[in-house]
């Protein structure tokens, strides 16, 4: 399996934005289901934003009303828009993408809103 590879992680204050990226190529990409999830040290992996392959979207509680999840099937992308960025946003950031071969990860990457 060809993993999702995920940018756009950093530094930030409370209060910033950032956009994470994750592209994963491949002639099944428009079909998938995406997912952004982020995990914490010690913590489980959550679920924070969905979009089917027929555009509809979910977002945790936590994160309604400040993240956008948005695709560009052309492009194989997926985005994760962050804005109004809280400390408890910390964590690394894990692309999951569901196709007819599975569901498969990326390597993450890091986001850190400093306090």
């Amino acid at each position: 399996q060809v993993q999702p590879v995920e940018s756009g992680g950093g530094l930030v204050e409370p209060g910033g934005s950032l956009r994470l990226a994750c592209e994963r190529p491949g002639v099944t990409f428009s079909a998938s289901d995406l997912g952004w999830w982020r995990q914490s040290p010690g913590k489980k992996r959550e679920l924070v934003a969905q979009i089917t392959r027929s555009g509809f979207t979910n977002y945790a509680n936590s994160v309604k009303g400040r993240f956008t999840i948005s695709r560009v099937n052309a492009k194989y992308l997926v985005f994760l828009q962050m804005n109004s960025l809280k400390p408890e946003d910390t964590g690394k950031y894990y692309c999951n993408v569901q196709d007819s071969t599975g569901s498969i990860w990326g390597q993450g990457t890091q986001v850190t809103v400093s306090s």
